[in-house]
């Protein structure tokens, strides 16, 4: 039986190959779940993907992951660094979650070094491009092993 992961881009990240390609690159978020979709296939991962620009779509989400999924990979963009609503919601949840990011928060404006989801994710990835995402996968790949 495959691995369930749910894969969770928040605001802005529609914009994917059009948002400061000097930051994200030219990738668009299609492409990006198209490779993550088939990279999960050979991993035997089955993977699902959810965006959305609100805060309470995206905590609903979390919430209704706990029965459906066997762990997520969230980039929350901005959402990062002020939602303790989106933090709660991880915490509530029993399945595993990492944290994933396309730039290296760290070495952008200072507002972005803190993360409200790091402490109650199992780990964070970031700067390697869309990398971050593949990484979380083999993770999950390593550890959901029944």
């Amino acid at each position: 039986m495959k691995n369930k992961i749910l894969v969770i881009n928040g605001p802005n990240l529609n914009l994917l190959g059009k948002r400061e390609p000097d930051i994200y690159g030219n990738l668009t978020l299609d492409e990006l779940e198209k490779q993550l979709k088939e990279y999960g296939q050979i991993k035997n991962i089955n993977i699902e993907f959810f965006q959305s620009n609100s805060e309470g779509a995206i905590i609903d989400k979390i919430q209704q992951a706990n029965e459906k999924f066997d762990g997520i990979i969230i980039n929350a963009g901005a959402y990062t660094h002020t939602s303790i609503a989106i933090r709660d919601a991880i915490s509530s949840i029993s399945i595993p979650a990492i944290e994933v990011h396309i730039s290296n928060i760290f070495r952008r404006e200072k507002f972005r070094h803190t993360s409200y989801l790091s402490d109650v994710c199992i780990g964070s990835i970031v700067g390697f491009g869309k990398y971050s995402y593949f990484l979380a996968v083999d993770y999950f790949e390593k550890t959901l092993q029944k």
